[in-house]
């Protein structure tokens, strides 16, 4: 006589609506991740864990929320969220702020965006290269991603 299955567990024993973080090979032996460190990393995963599916440039990562869970100063947070976009594995789709309570909005390059598949700028860095943005895109327009050598962007910055 076969035992009763719980709701939602399939014949394995797993859970069928677990949702999981996926970390191909592919990125994984990319010179992007292989260099990122590993508050960055974190950061990543806690990130990607926001996307359900549907909401790619909508994905929240509240700082108090962050500090608390992953046990980080908000200063490594900033650090880790510059570093994952400067090597393409996320970008900033509209800044978030103070006044209002309003957190930045994220989305992740690994999955399609707004009808447009998924762009893996992580693929293409190489040292010396960033995927830092100098502007944010319009909420209904989609942009490629300008890749800026971070030394000219530097430059720039300071003569402003």
């Amino acid at each position: 006589m076969a035992k009763p299955r719980k709701a939602g567990v399939n014949q394995k024993g797993r859970n069928k609506h677990e949702q999981f973080v996926p970390l191909p090979y592919r990125m994984l032996d990319s010179d992007a991740w292989t260099s990122l460190r590993p508050a960055s990393v974190k950061v990543w995963a806690e990130l990607h864990r926001g996307f359900n599916g549907r909401n790619n440039g909508e994905i929240l990562l509240p700082y108090a929320m962050t500090q608390k869970k992953l046990n980080m100063a908000s200063a490594t947070i900033k650090r880790a969220l510059t570093e994952l976009e400067e090597k393409g594995f996320i970008e900033m789709v509209k800044p978030g702020h103070w006044y209002g309570r309003k957190a930045t909005e994220w989305r992740v390059t690994d999955q399609p965006y707004k009808g447009h598949i998924a762009t893996n700028e992580w693929r293409q860095w190489k040292p010396g290269m960033s995927f830092l943005k100098t502007e944010v895109a319009s909420e209904t327009e989609y942009t490629n991603v300008l890749t800026v050598p971070f030394q000219m962007r530097e430059k720039k910055a300071c003569s402003a």
